[in-house]
């Protein structure tokens, strides 16, 4: 089985995006996730670019440049060449990594140079990266519409200037797959007879969506190693997404012959890492870190997977370090998945024209909420028993007593004193409280921890827009700590302050859940 290296690059094309730059503890604090998730190549930054991104590359390379091969990037000029080397030379296995481009449109267009004054510059620089460090990378920029014959040349000459890994790059999402992995076959051809101790690696980027498939392609033909980013995060549309391209070999290894040393239940973590100190929220339905990505809401789904997981999901959750794979109860939800959920709260419904009632209700109030969660679930319960006068399920009228419902509340914002006062049913009681915080969101989870006396920690916080105009759905999805274990939430409200409210109202009454019902 062939071990495909994974040269991770979120510190450096990931933080090419608008409005994702880093400070130099948030890069450490990726980089030492990165270490976890165990990637072989971190590529810190482009240290030529600010003294700030020089000084993050050197201290990377300091702190955990013994666990992994750091490397930056530079252009194939020698003043960004010893600035690569100066960062990353405290590194264990510090590499040099050269671009320059070999597409007719760079060496024209970008250059105004000839194909022979541009190869030369690309052999000078490696032969001087290589006087520096024995580890030295070669991008040919855009090589995916590069002319074959130069690109192959130009590979050639820098390989025997002291190149140990070339890279083959489709930078602008060009390539299809069975285009581009007959390219990488040609290639890797060409090169294990011209060294078959040279790196042959791969970087796609996501411009029409392809850069998974590209980059797996690639494997097919003989990559040995792929540069990749959590969250596919990058330039314009992005790279390829390290966590697809790795659960894809994963679930096919046979096919592809090849797997990773990832660590792959740190997936979830260091997504959710990337995604909260850049501020660039994952689309719910990403594959693999998207919120929905093992979600099932369709009866259908639903029905099947409570027979067999295997039905419908083909990489287990906890695979990717995600707790549960999650029904979300809908309209759309069939009979099964919500009988599966009250058996889950441990009940047992005694007839079925009990069940077919509560189905009913449990319809209209999908209708209405849109998503209903398990304490939705047991108000619903404790309310038809009660209406029709029956103790046959006094426990769980007792848990529904136990269990929290924003009655109403007031959030003040301002720059001075932020002030939240909620007003909170539990029961027959009524708990008021009130709060001051760093922000009315602050203020708001303050006064609601006074108030139900639980010492919880945010450790998630997220608002997505659900519909658009003034009346629009806005999503909020928290996940809170609770004596070490993490509990997620979420709520639907066209007031995003009430649905933040009722977020995190539902996570405190899925921890009184498992307290109850383990």
């Amino acid at each position: 089985m062939k071990k495909i290296l994974v040269f991770d690059t979120t510190l450096r094309d990931g933080e090419q995006v608008p409005g994702a730059k880093l400070n130099l503890h948030q890069k450490i604090e990726i980089a030492k996730q990165l270490i976890k998730l165990n990637v072989d190549i971190i590529e810190a930054g482009f240290p030529s670019s600010s003294p700030g991104d020089f000084k993050s590359v050197e201290t990377i390379a300091k702190k955990i440049g013994d666990k992994a091969m750091i490397t930056a990037l530079a252009r194939a000029v020698k003043s960004d060449i010893t600035s690569v080397y100066e960062s990353v030379k405290h590194a264990q296995d510090p590499l040099i990594h050269i671009v320059l481009g070999t597409s007719n449109v760079h060496v024209e267009k970008k250059f105004s140079k000839t194909k022979e004054q541009v190869l030369e510059t690309g052999v000078e620089a490696v032969k001087y990266a290589k006087s520096l460090l024995p580890n030295v990378q070669y991008s040919t920029e855009d090589a995916s519409r590069s002319d074959f014959e130069y690109l192959w040349k130009t590979i050639e000459a820098v390989v025997k200037a002291g190149a140990t890994m070339i890279n083959i790059p489709d930078t602008v999402g060009y390539a299809v797959p069975e285009e581009f992995g007959e390219l990488i076959r040609k290639i890797n051809y060409r090169l294990k007879n011209l060294n078959d101790k040279v790196i042959l690696s791969v970087h796609c980027h996501n411009d029409t969506g392809l850069a998974t498939a590209n980059t797996l392609a690639a494997i097919k033909n003989g990559a040995d190693k792929i540069e990749c980013t959590i969250n596919g995060i990058g330039e314009r549309a992005g790279n390829t997404a390290l966590e697809e391209v790795v659960m894809g070999l994963k679930l096919r290894k046979e096919y592809y012959n090849a797997d990773t040393n990832i660590v792959t239940r740190e997936i979830k973590k260091t997504s959710n890492l990337v995604s909260g100190l850049m501020g660039l929220d994952v689309q719910v339905n990403k594959a693999i870190t998207g919120d929905n990505a093992f979600s099932h809401s369709s009866g259908i789904h639903q029905d099947g997977l409570l027979k067999n997981r295997d039905v419908y999901e083909v990489i287990r959750p906890e695979d990717v370090g995600v707790n549960n794979m999650e029904l979300v109860l809908t309209a759309r939800s069939g009979r099964h998945a919500f009988k599966d959920a009250i058996t889950s709260l441990g009940l047992e419904i005694g007839n079925e024209i009990e069940f077919d009632d509560l189905f009913k209700r449990f319809l209209e109030l999908a209708d209405m909420k849109k998503e209903v969660y398990h304490h939705d679930l047991i108000y619903l319960i404790e309310k038809y028993y009660h209406d029709n006068d029956s103790m046959a399920n006094e426990r769980f009228m007792e848990i529904g007593k136990k269990l929290y419902e924003i009655e109403s509340l007031q959030v003040i914002s301002n720059d001075i004193f932020p002030t939240a006062t909620v007003k909170i049913k539990k029961g027959d009681e009524i708990l008021i409280e009130s709060s001051v915080g760093h922000g009315p969101i602050d203020a708001l989870y303050t006064a609601i921890k006074n108030a139900v006396k639980l010492d919880v920690e945010l450790k998630e916080y997220k608002i997505n827009s659900m519909s658009r105009g003034k009346d629009a759905l806005g999503r909020v999805s928290i996940v809170i700590d609770y004596n070490g274990k993490e509990y997620s939430s979420k709520a639907t409200e066209t007031d995003i302050i009430r649905s933040s409210a009722v977020a995190f109202i539902n996570g405190i009454n899925s921890i009184i859940l498992d307290d109850e019902l383990i």
